[in-house]
This record gives C-alpha cells, sequence and structure tokens, in this order.
C-alpha cells in the first residue's frame, strides 16, 4: 500500500491532475489558493479570457515554470503578495507575476544563469528554452512591484502563435 501511494503521489507531482484534467487556469487557482490558504502570503490570481487551452506540454511547462518562480518569490523575495494575471491581446497570451519584495532584474538574471549558483532559475531557463520561450524580469518604476514575463511560442498546429508572460 505505501508503494502504491508513494508511486502515486510521484505521479500527481510529474503532471498534477487538476491541472491535466482541467487545464492551467484550475491549477493555477488551485496552487493559489493553497498558498493563501496557508498564511504565508497573500496569492491571487485573475484568468481573464482563458477559452482556448496551450498544448498540454505547455500547460506543464508553464505550470513548472510559474511553480519555480513563487518558490523563489517565497524563499527570497519577503514580498507580502503575489499576483498573477492572464489576458489574450491579439494573437499573444500573457501571464504575468507581480509582487513587492525584493527581486531580480534580467542583468541578475543573465548573470545568474552564467555563475554556479540559481539553480532554479536555470532550471526554468531550459523548460523555456525547449519550447523555445524566454523570459523577462523587470522592475516598475516605483522600484517596489516586480514583473516576470514569460515569452512562449504556441504550437501552430494548435493555433496561432501566442506569448506568455508572468
Amino acid at each position: 500500500d505505501d508503494t502504491i501511494q508513494l508511486i502515486r503521489n510521484i505521479s500527481h507531482s510529474l503532471m498534477p491532475p487538476t491541472l491535466k484534467n482541467f487545464g492551467l487556469e484550475s491549477a493555477v487557482n488551485d496552487l493559489f489558493q493553497k498558498i493563501s490558504g496557508s498564511g504565508t502570503i497573500n496569492a491571487s490570481c485573475r484568468f481573464h479570457d482563458y477559452r482556448e487551452r496551450l498544448k498540454s506540454e505547455q500547460e506543464l511547462t508553464v505550470f513548472r515554470v510559474l511553480q519555480e518562480l513563487i518558490n523563489n518569490v517565497l524563499k527570497h523575495s519577503n514580498s507580502s503578495f503575489i499576483h498573477v494575471t492572464q489576458n489574450i491581446n491579439g494573437d499573444k497570451f500573457y501571464l504575468r507575476l507581480h509582487h513587492d519584495g525584493r527581486g531580480i532584474t534580467q542583468a541578475d538574471f543573465d548573470k545568474l544563469n552564467k555563475s554556479s549558483g540559481g539553480l532554479g532559475l536555470k532550471n526554468i531557463q531550459s523548460r523555456l528554452k525547449v519550447l523555445q520561450g524566454k523570459i523577462y524580469f523587470e522592475k516598475d518604476l516605483s522600484q517596489t512591484y516586480y514583473k516576470v514575463t514569460i515569452e512562449l511560442q504556441k504550437d501552430l498546429a494548435h493555433a496561432k502563435e501566442q506569448l506568455i508572460t508572468f
């Protein structure tokens, strides 16, 4: 029984059932409810117009990247909130992650990727590279909010090219 449960847990961690069965929006909502429920940080998300799902491997990549980004925010930023928004503009799909803690800029990210540290960031970069994606980090003008943007080309067999932004 323990072995079966272990295999089941591993299977669910590789492809969360909510993601597989209901898609990215449901999986992100579920993740953010768990984070907010922990009392550690205020986490919220809003999907405005996610009518057409990404391919399953793209959804999984976006979900895993988002998990790693959230992990980094929780570990390093001292944020009081994380907020994710999704919208579509033309043929582009956007998913943006904002937080109010310490963050990194694109220059910091590039530097960390070339160093021996930043394993989580390297993992993000390699996941996105497989899908020919890119990631961008930036601060707003007040220097108090950070935005992470991920760019991902959608499979043309499924639909038009789209952009994913965190």
